[in-house]
């Protein structure tokens, strides 16, 4: 079964690209939406995802791997957390202004769902996303 792609959401001014790049790995917690919750619960292993800021800068900045799939997290029993690992930045930031007028990307759930901060990522969106950063 190939890797599923995915998006997550930070606040720069709590958890940015910069913060996730020291960590190297760190876990993925505060998620408590459940359908946010329902996706974390769908991602594998080697499961590749866009780090997106969010309020401030509106934007994909880079690319980090799942490590660890879903597991409770023991500070709050209605959450759960996955481990990511940084993989890369992306060369050229993508706006979410650049997301929601490229016709490729208009159907992306960040564009119809905006504030889910865990979302799933068609395999052609991520590689449009992945083009339009910079990435080879």
């Amino acid at each position: 079964m190939s890797a599923a792609y995915w998006l997550v959401k930070s606040e720069p001014a709590v958890f940015s690209w910069d913060d996730m790049v020291k960590a190297k790995t760190t876990d993925w917690s505060g998620v408590r939406n459940p359908g946010a919750l329902i996706n974390m619960k769908n991602m594998k292993k080697g499961d590749r995802v866009f780090f997106y800021h969010s309020n401030e800068g509106k934007c994909v900045v880079g690319i980090v791997e799942v490590a660890k799939t879903f597991y409770a997290d023991p500070k709050d029993e209605k959450s759960g957390l996955v481990d990511v690992k940084a993989v890369e930045k992306l060369p050229n930031e993508v706006t979410l202004a650049t997301i929601k007028t490229d016709p490729a990307l208009k159907d992306m759930v960040l564009v119809k769902n905006s504030r889910l901060s865990v979302q799933p990522v068609t395999a052609a969106e991520w590689a449009r996303v992945c083009k339009l950063g910079g990435v080879k």
